[in-house]
C-alpha cells in the first residue's frame, strides 16, 4: 500500500520560502521522496500533507519585496494541501496517467531586521514582522508512470496558479502573486529485496509577476528518497534535496541583480501502511536539516503525508 504514496506528487509554494522575487520559490524542495515514480492503484485517492518550516538568515543577507529592500529574515509557516487525484486504468502511451490538483491553506510569520528601503523609495530602519494567514494558491498536476520490472519512470506537469492572498507591501502573505508551471522526470528502482531508491529532477518556469513588475528566475530542483522496507507495512530511510535557480531574476525592481538563490537538505524518514474500513492508509513522516543556502533562509523542514485510497480487494 505504501505505494500510494507516489501517486499524489504536489507542487508545493510556501510564499516565505523566501527564494526569487522577495525570496518566495513556487517549488517546495523535498515535496517529492520515495517511490515517486511507482504507479499507484486505478481510481480515486486523496493526499493530506502538514507542513512546517523554520528558517533564518542573517542581517547582511538582503531580500527585494514589492520594490523595497529588506535586510536579514525569519521564518516560521504552517501549511496544509489537500490534493484529491484519478489514477486512469486505461494505459496513456503505455503508461499510467494520474489527473489531480492541490488546494491549500496556511499561515506564514516573517520577520526582517531592517527594512533599508520602502516600495515608494523611503528609506526606513529598525525591524518589522508580519502575519498572514488564508487560502493558497491552486496547483493542478499530471503525471505518466511506466513500470519495466524493478524500474518505475514518471514524466510530470505541474502548473501554480495564483489564487492565494497576496500583497506585495506586506511582508508574510500565502500565495506568490505570479503564474508558473513545473516539469520534470522521475526514476524510481524497486527490487524484491526490500530496498528502493527515487530521483526526481524538474525545472520551474515563473511567469512575470504583474503587481511588481517582477520576474524570478528559473529554478532547477532534484529531490532524493531511498529506503529499506521491513514488510509490506513498515519502512524506514533518508531523504535529500537540492534547490538551485539557475536563470537570473528579471524586472524593474531586481534592485539585487541576478538573485539566484541555493539550498540544500537531508534527514530521516519513516512510513507505515494499513488498511482501515475498506481504506488503504499510507503515512509518510519525514524531516530536512537545511545547509549550503544563498540568497535564501536557511533552517529546517517537516512533511506529515496521509494518503487514502479504495483498498485492494482480496486477489485483487
Amino acid at each position: 500500500m505504501r505505494r500510494a504514496l507516489a501517486t499524489a506528487a504536489l507542487l508545493l509554494a510556501t510564499p516565505s520560502a523566501w527564494a526569487d522575487e522577495g525570496g518566495a520559490s513556487v517549488w517546495l524542495p523535498g515535496q517529492f521522496a520515495s517511490f515517486a515514480a511507482v504507479p499507484g492503484d486505478p481510481g480515486f485517492s486523496l493526499e493530506a500533507i502538514f507542513f512546517t518550516r523554520r528558517a533564518s538568515a542573517t542581517a547582511g543577507t538582503d531580500f527585494s519585496r514589492g520594490g523595497g529592500i529588506l535586510a536579514g529574515l525569519n521564518v516560521s509557516e504552517q501549511y496544509l494541501f489537500l490534493t484529491p487525484t484519478y489514477t486512469f486504468e486505461r494505459p496513456v502511451l503505455g503508461g499510467q496517467l494520474a489527473l489531480g490538483v492541490t488546494f491549500s491553506l496556511g499561515r506564514a510569520d516573517s520577520g526582517v531586521w531592517a527594512v533599508l528601503t520602502g516600495p515608494g523609495g523611503n528609506s526606513i530602519s529598525g525591524a518589522a514582522s508580519d502575519s498572514a494567514t488564508g487560502i493558497s494558491d491552486t496547483y493542478p498536476i499530471a503525471s505518466l508512470k511506466w513500470q519495466r520490472g524493478d524500474h518505475n519512470f514518471m514524466t510530470y506537469v505541474m502548473g501554480s496558479a495564483p489564487t492565494g492572498s497576496y500583497d506585495p507591501n506586506r511582508l508574510a502573505g500565502v500565495g506568490v502573486g505570479h503564474w508558473a508551471i513545473d516539469g520534470g522526470l522521475g526514476y524510481t528502482y524497486m527490487p524484491a529485496s526490500g530496498f528502493e531508491l527515487s530521483v526526481t529532477a524538474g525545472l520551474t518556469y515563473n511567469f512575470i509577476n504583474p503587481q511588481t513588475g517582477y520576474q524570478s528566475g528559473m529554478d532547477g530542483h532534484i529531490d532524493l528518497g531511498t529506503s529499506w522496507s521491513f514488510n509490506d507495512s513498515l519502512y524506514v530511510g533518508a531523504v535529500a534535496y537540492l534547490y538551485n535557480q539557475v536563470s537570473p531574476d528579471t524586472g524593474a525592481n531586481a534592485r539585487l541583480g541576478g538573485f539566484q538563490s541555493r539550498v540544500a537538505g537531508a534527514g530521516p524518514q519513516v512510513g507505515w501502511s494499513f488498511a482501515a474500513g475498506g481504506l488503504a492508509v499510507d503515512v509518510n513522516l519525514r524531516g530536512y536539516k537545511e545547509f549550503a543556502a544563498q540568497n535564501r533562509p536557511e533552517g529546517w523542514n517537516a512533511y506529515l503525508t496521509l494518503s487514502l485510497s479504495a483498498a485492494k480487494k482480496p486477489g485483487g
